[in-house]
């Protein structure tokens, strides 16, 4: 992650633009990382590109500090998606990566037009971003995270990694949300105000399951020697627990339990899909719980219940047999009125034919 103490790497318009995205706009330092890697890689290509550096120079090792305002002046759309091109094929970023690398286009040329006032007219105003797939979120289902639980409820670590378990599969937390937990956040009413991404401050309830594993947690959490007192989750290193270490936990368990292909984030997405299927909680709600910024993030999960419905319905045993007997009485019942036309065409014709005459 790029912090403060490497912003003497950069140019100082890029330097500018992230201490605006961070003070202003009221970005993370994640996301404030995001932006100043992209532009560096955006930088380093087009120097490479246009042959302002030697051939056999690194693109690691490119520099980028001499980027001037006459330079950004120069720079247009088709090098944005020559630059998107290039992180398709060669860098092999996915779809997914590339919109992220659009969204610190728009939002660095937008700050050099609106703030710098370098640009009379921004060059990625019209760029566009990459079609992305959109697929439902894998999650485990209610037996599952019961397995979950239980392997969670093992081992030297136990009541930590039960607690840690237990937060995920019931509060839909990010990763970065749980590590940042302080124990003297958890207030009277049983609720616990945490900060999301772009620094969203939101209320999390913790149920009473939660409430149990924090408080077993508690009673064996370390006291003496603790470097970040305030912190609720703790390393055998006695400091803040780093995401690493969780993700690392998460793994473990799930592979204990013979869940395989599942990550951290699948547990949010477990937590919101099972509130949704079995907690009566509306897509507005759930919008709340989880932290999202935008209702259409969190619509995603009705999707899943409602195929989930559909296939239910579908894989229902009466199904085929009614629509085979439906087809069936449908066609004895047109055989029945084509036999009955016919009938009473055949007498008809008899008795309008003329009778030949005797011979």
């Amino acid at each position: 992650m790029i912090t403060r103490e490497d912003y003497d790497q950069f140019p100082d318009v890029v330097v500018d633009f992230l201490n605006y995205m961070s003070a202003i706009r009221n970005k993370s330092q994640a996301t404030i990382s995001e932006y100043a890697m992209d532009l560096r890689t955006f930088f380093r290509f087009l120097k490479q590109e246009r042959h302002m550096v030697p051939a056999d120079t690194e693109f690691d090792d490119i520099d980028i500090r001499d980027i001037d305002d006459d330079f950004i002046r120069s720079v247009s759309l088709a090098d944005a998606y020559a630059f998107l091109s290039y992180c398709k094929d060669e860098r092999h970023n996915s779809a997914t990566t590339r919109a992220r690398k659009v969204s610190t286009l728009r939002a660095f040329f937008k700050y050099c037009t609106v703030q710098k006032h370098i640009l009379e007219k921004n060059p990625m105003q019209e760029l566009d971003t990459p079609k992305l797939k959109h697929t439902l979120p894998k999650y485990l289902t209610l037996d599952e995270s019961v397995d979950l639980l239980e392997v969670a409820a093992e081992g030297p670590n136990k009541e930590r990694d039960f607690a840690i378990i237990t937060l995920f599969l019931n509060c839909g937390m990010r990763l970065s949300e749980l590590v940042s937990l302080n124990y003297t956040d958890i207030r009277d009413d049983h609720t616990i105000r945490i900060t999301g991404k772009g620094n969203k401050e939101r209320t999390i309830y913790l149920n009473d399951a939660c409430m149990r594993a924090i408080n077993n947690y508690m009673r064996v959490r370390p006291v003496d020697g603790v470097k970040d007192k305030e912190a609720l989750f703790l390393s055998s290193r006695l400091q803040r627990i780093s995401p690493k270490t969780v993700q690392h936990i998460v793994t473990t368990d799930l592979e204990k339990a013979g869940l395989k292909g599942y990550s951290v984030h699948k547990l949010r997405h477990t937590a919101a899909t099972l509130m949704y299927q079995y907690g009566n909680v509306d897509i507005l709600q759930l919008k709340e719980i989880l932290g999202h910024e935008n209702v259409g993030t969190t619509q995603i999960y009705t999707h899943v219940v409602n195929d989930e419905l559909k296939a239910a319905t579908d894989a229902n045993p009466l199904n085929a047999e009614k629509i085979k007997k439906k087809v069936r009485d449908d066609m004895r019942h047109r055989e029945d009125q084509e036999q009955k036309l016919l009938a009473e065409q055949q007498h008809e014709e008899q008795k309008n034919d003329p009778q030949p005459p005797e011979s």
